[in-house]
């Protein structure tokens, strides 16, 4: 089996204008503060008691809490900041917390800090010491932000790549070869094959709408649902038709998946299959000719109850179905113009006696030298039967 290389995980970006809450009981401070902050291009919310803290902190995600230490049940101590900061450390450890108070001295800016606080700051401040303290806590806030997303997008792809194949069925008479180039750190695409006793085997490839971990999630939904299904079906419409409920049942009304399944009898060659709105793989024969298989239905997902429709085609020695997703048709140049189908039969027709397990590396190559890049997730799989004199 092929098997792509893994680009950089990509990471998002946070919002511009961070979200920070002010949190003081005096209005003349948050006045103050406000106006700092607005000319930061910074936009506070604010809060005037410790409930209100609690509230505001439970209720939104904030990049960044300025903290008095201060309320009126108690005005010298700091007691009740620090308490509030217990409460807030409970429910988000990762917050940056500025603690600001009129009443400083180094025993209580020490208790702060190890109570969970970021930076602490006295009160009359310094107007550009301030501004210094939140943009220095935002960093780093976006530092472990970064860090932290970046460690969930390696390990979901590891779990991505575990769902594929490691392996492709070996069946007399018949290679099977499939490759998986996520754009970003994980996708929507998959491919699969299922062997189904000696001389059969199961081969499907699906596209899931949007991409990162949404796209991800769905995609594993749809393949466990086809590894269930293909055992127990002996018809690739009725396969699709399976699996469509069940991604009906599990997605939002706006996200489809379009899908291929095929039936190979490599005794007979002959194929059976159902294309639910998939672009319609490419039969590449020995002698040249091509042939498209379109036959199937609509996209899974969209609707609860659709009727799937078989096509059936048989393959000769020397044959070649190549499956696709539209990361490679739709890969666009420096001018927007897209690789397109036309360049990729015409590919394969100039490759028909290339190896098997050579032709997803031309096909890949020579969409990469139209593109630059590939900004859509790219898959290929391809089934070739019997054993030809191969030259290049």
């Amino acid at each position: 089996m092929e098997t792509g290389h893994m680009p950089e995980a990509d990471t998002a970006t946070p919002p511009r204008s961070p979200r920070i809450l002010v949190a003081d009981d005096q209005e003349d401070v948050l006045v103050a503060i406000e106006l700092l902050l607005k000319s930061e291009g910074i936009v506070p919310d604010f809060a005037q008691s410790p409930t209100d803290v609690v509230r505001a902190v439970e209720a939104h995600p904030y990049d960044l809490l300025l903290l008095d230490m201060n309320y009126g049940g108690d005005t010298t101590s700091g007691a009740e900041g620090l308490a509030l900061l217990s409460r807030i450390q409970q429910h988000d450890r990762t917050l940056p917390v500025v603690l600001m108070t009129a009443w400083g001295n180094v025993d209580l800016a020490v208790e702060a800090m190890r109570g969970g606080g970021s930076d602490f700051i006295l009160k009359p401040w310094d107007n550009q010491k301030l501004i210094e303290t939140i943009h220095r806590n935002l960093a780093r806030r976006l530092s472990r932000f970064h860090l932290a997303l970046e460690s969930e997008v390696h390990e979901a792809q590891r779990i991505q790549r575990r769902l594929l194949p490691a392996e492709l069925p070996r069946l007399a008479g018949c290679e099977l070869h499939g490759s998986w180039h996520p754009a970003a750190g994980v996708g929507g695409d998959y491919y699969d094959a299922i062997r189904l006793g000696e001389s059969r085997v199961a081969f499907s490839i699906a596209d899931v709408s949007g991409k990162g971990l949404p796209a991800a999630l769905l995609m594993a939904n749809v393949q466990a649902a086809v590894r269930a299904l293909a055992p127990a079906l002996e018809s690739a419409a009725e396969v699709c038709a399976k699996a469509n409920k069940v991604v009906f049942g599990n997605t939002p009304s706006e996200k489809f998946v379009t899908f291929f399944y095929g039936l190979l009898d490599v005794t007979t060659g002959r194929m059976q299959y159902s294309n639910a709105g998939h672009p319609p793989p490419v039969v590449v024969r020995s002698d040249g000719s091509t042939l498209r298989l379109p036959e199937g239905g609509r996209v899974l997902g969209l609707f609860n109850d659709v009727e799937y429709h078989e096509g059936a085609v048989v393959l000769n020695a020397g044959d070649r179905v190549v499956l696709y997703t539209d990361g490679i048709t739709e890969a666009e140049d420096a001018a927007g113009q897209e690789f397109g189908e036309g360049r990729l039969i015409d590919l394969l027709l100039r490759n028909r006696n290339c190896p098997a397990g050579q032709i997803h590396g031309v096909l890949l190559d020579a969409v990469r030298l139209h593109a630059g890049r590939l900004e859509d997730d790219a898959t290929l799989l391809t089934v070739s039967m019997g054993q030809t004199p191969f030259s290049l």
